[in-house]
């Protein structure tokens, strides 16, 4: 087995950056998920705001997130936001446990891809694991991959939402691929872990799965219920 690809996505709910490689931390990828987008309520995704997933982000040289080719910050990438996401909507940041979904990271397999036939993107992955076995990462939870370094621990399927039924390039919807994922997959996808020994990784690197007796820390951020503690000042004032 072997790294196929690399994600990062430096704005929660928004498009994915493409990586060569990438340092995996105790928090993730490093950069992943640095700002969210949010209202007077709290955070805003893609489960709710859908065309917030067809912006693209990259991380620029400096390290800061970037919206559509903008600082995160600035008022051009704060319009882009208000227009895909709704006038109540605004960019903030956070670096806390928090902002990820389930944990920090997320592993997909080239055969699951494959048998769902759909763009690997809608399941928003941080790494795509490639020549996995039909039905493997199925038995995966409560192992652990190694990847040079680093050791990422596998710690469940991963329940998946409405965000798969977006077309990450048009913001089109199809309801299709959640009922497929429902039918075939009994409603799992790719598969939640977190990084138990941080490294560098790179897209060819060979991958090994192997035991572990590891156990996650925190598990569930805001879409599970977690408190929102990331500031309520607008940004920018």
């Amino acid at each position: 087995m072997y790294v196929k690809n690399l994600w990062r996505y430096p704005v929660k709910s928004l498009g994915g950056e493409p990586l060569a490689s990438a340092e995996l931390t105790d928090d993730g990828v490093a950069g992943d998920r640095l700002v969210h987008i949010r209202n007077f309520r709290g955070p805003l995704t893609g489960r709710s705001r859908s065309r917030l997933l067809t912006i693209p982000a990259a991380t620029g040289p400096d390290g800061e997130p970037l919206i559509a080719g903008q600082r995160w910050g600035s008022p051009e990438a704060a319009a882009i936001v208000r227009e895909r996401g709704g006038a109540d909507a605004e960019p903030a940041a956070y670096a806390g446990p928090e902002r990820f979904d389930i944990l920090n990271l997320l592993v997909a397999t080239d055969s699951a891809v494959a048998a769902l036939g759909e763009d690997v993107r809608r399941l928003r992955p941080n790494l795509l694991i490639g020549d996995v076995p039909p039905g493997a990462e199925r038995t995966w939870p409560g192992r652990a991959l190694a990847i040079g370094d680093a050791l990422i621990g596998i710690h469940d399927l991963r329940a998946r939402c409405v965000v798969t039924t977006i077309d990450p390039d048009t913001g089109a919807q199809d309801v299709d691929v959640l009922r497929r994922i429902r039918d075939d997959f009994d409603g799992r996808l790719a598969l939640d872990c977190w990084v138990i020994r941080p490294g560098s990784v790179s897209v060819g690197d060979p991958v090994a799965l192997l035991e572990t007796d590891a156990e996650p820390g925190q598990l569930g951020g805001w879409t599970v219920g977690a408190p929102y503690l990331a500031g309520s000042s607008p940004v920018g004032r």
